[in-house]
C-alpha cells in the first residue's frame, strides 16, 4: 500500500459514504484512479466492507470503558473466550507491554460496569487490571 492508497484509506474511514468523485477532488486525483484503487484495496482486503454508525450503536451502551489486563501463565486464550462471552464485552485485544489485554466494555449504568469489572477481576488467571472510563470518543477527521 503506498501513500496515495493511505491517503484514500484515511478519507475513507473519515467519510465511508463519501462519493467517489468528493473523494477525488479532496486528494487531488482523477475518479478513475480513486476508483480504481478503492476496488483494487477491497480484492486484496485491505477494505474489508463499509459500515453505518447506528443510533443504537451509540447509545446502546452509553457507559463505556477500556479494560487493561494482566493475566497469569498462558492463559490468554481461555480468558479472551469467558470475556468474549460476556455481554458488555464489545471487543477483546490481545497486546504486548505491560498489559496481556485491552478490553472494550460497554454498559447501561455504572453500576452494571461496576459489576461486570468486578466479574473480570475474579476470572481465574486475571492477575490485574486497571480501567479507563471514556467520556468522549472523536473518529479520526471528524469532529
Amino acid at each position: 500500500m503506498d501513500d496515495t492508497d493511505q491517503m484514500i484509506m484515511a478519507a475513507l474511514r473519515r467519510d465511508g459514504r463519501a462519493p467517489v468523485s468528493e473523494l477525488a477532488d479532496t486528494l487531488g486525483l482523477s475518479r478513475a484512479t480513486v476508483r480504481a484503487r478503492i476496488d483494487r484495496l477491497v480484492a486484496r482486503g485491505e477494505i474489508a466492507g463499509f459500515t453505518a454508525l447506528t443510533r443504537a450503536d451509540v447509545t446502546a451502551a452509553p457507559v463505556r470503558a477500556i479494560m487493561l489486563i494482566g493475566i497469569e501463565g498462558k492463559g490468554a486464550e481461555r480468558i479472551m473466550a469467558r470475556l468474549a462471552g460476556l455481554p458488555a464485552v464489545q471487543a477483546v485485544h490481545s497486546t504486548n507491554g505491560k498489559w496481556d489485554l485491552i478490553v472494550d466494555l460497554g454498559t447501561q449504568t455504572l453500576a452494571e460496569l461496576d459489576e461486570v469489572i468486578f466479574r473480570i477481576r475474579n476470572l481465574d488467571g486475571v492477575m490485574t487490571s486497571e480501567t479507563n472510563l471514556l467520556l468522549s470518543t472523536r473518529r479520526a477527521g471528524r469532529r
